[in-house]
């Protein structure tokens, strides 16, 4: 296989010089028609593809964007990708995506890889410090309730608290009296069990919470074991997960208790992730709508980068999902 083509084989083939090569991939009007054709035509003659990072390192758009999860197991962020992606698409910028502890063993921050790719841009949907934003040196959109607040980041979210409420307020109309509250690590998981007990204390209602040591099945199950296994009259009739992994946690603790999901524990989760709607599943879930969600982001900083200014806070109401995981105590 032959060496990769360089922009001075470009340059070479076309009979210009590099700087002009670099005006016509960076779409200058300044170049003569005739020029950009011969260009054009060696780009295409030599299967050209110009380095996103060499374009960084000369101070041009790299037209990359890096987004940052939590986690790669969240079935939740592959709506949230997919509005990104359409956002951005006509704008042609590609996607990085990290999960926030992909690199934590080597004590790597999950921007330091952006900062080195030289992206644009960052849409933060996972956990970040303070510090690694505020040296990042590109635009950022923070999707979801985060734990940082920098001054000046746009943020896009689903109003947690209020759907925390949401499922809280289902459970009740469906008879609860006594509801288990699984919660987690993390400022969404914090908003959603706030919003879940205020609704019930309001309504004079008994709620329990149980924090789970992660936001992931396996933690759930080993969080809510004990309580699912107490007697009929100790046991809750309905259990709220603060996502919708962690509702299937819930569920398989019951599945090997021999407890009948709905008939004897109502389930419900967040996020309306994809497997909430398999029919074998069919979980009760409340949708912050993550597509729309990832576009709005996309979006927002799209018009940052393009010179614009993007709303402080864009906070989008989440709606209920009824399945067959919850139904009347």
């Amino acid at each position: 296989m032959g060496n990769r083509p360089t922009i001075y084989d470009v340059a070479a083939r076309a009979g210009v010089s590099k700087s002009l090569v670099s005006l016509v991939l960076q779409g200058s009007p300044r170049v003569r028609p005739d020029k950009r054709a011969a260009v054009l035509d060696a780009v295409a003659a030599l299967g050209y593809s110009p380095s996103r990072l060499a374009a960084g390192l000369a101070g041009s758009q790299t037209r990359s964007i890096g987004v940052v999860i939590d986690e790669f197991e969240n079935l939740w962020f592959a709506p949230v990708l997919e509005g990104i992606r359409a956002a951005l698409a006509d704008a042609r910028y590609s996607l990085s995506v990290t999960d926030a502890r992909l690199n934590a063993h080597l004590g790597l921050d999950s921007l330091e890889a952006f900062r080195a790719l030289r992206v644009d841009g960052v849409i933060l949907a996972g956990e970040a410090s303070e510090e690694a934003l505020t040296q990042l040196g590109v635009p950022v959109v923070v999707l979801g309730a985060r734990a940082v607040s920098v001054p000046g980041m746009p943020v896009v979210a689903s109003d947690e608290f209020a759907g925390g409420r949401l499922a809280a307020a289902h459970l009740a109309k469906l008879g609860h009296r006594d509801v288990l509250c699984v919660s987690a690590p993390g400022a969404s998981a914090a908003a959603r069990e706030a919003g879940c007990v205020a609704e019930l204390r309001e309504r004079g209602l008994s709620v329990r919470v149980v924090h789970a040591a992660q936001t992931s099945g396996a933690a759930a199950s080993a969080a809510v074991a004990e309580l699912l296994e107490e007697p009929e009259a100790r046991r809750p009739t309905a259990v709220f997960a603060v996502n919708d992994p962690m509702a299937l946690g819930v569920m398989g603790v019951a599945a090997r208790l021999g407890l009948s999901v709905p008939k004897e524990l109502s389930v419900l989760g967040y996020d309306d992730s994809p497997l909430a709607e398999y029919e074998l599943i069919s979980l009760t879930s409340i949708s912050g709508d993550p597509r729309e969600l990832g576009e709005a982001a996309g979006s927002e900083l799209l018009a940052v980068l393009g010179g614009g200014h993007a709303p402080a806070k864009t906070l989008l109401q989440p709606r209920l999902v009824q399945r067959g995981s919850t139904a009347p105590r």
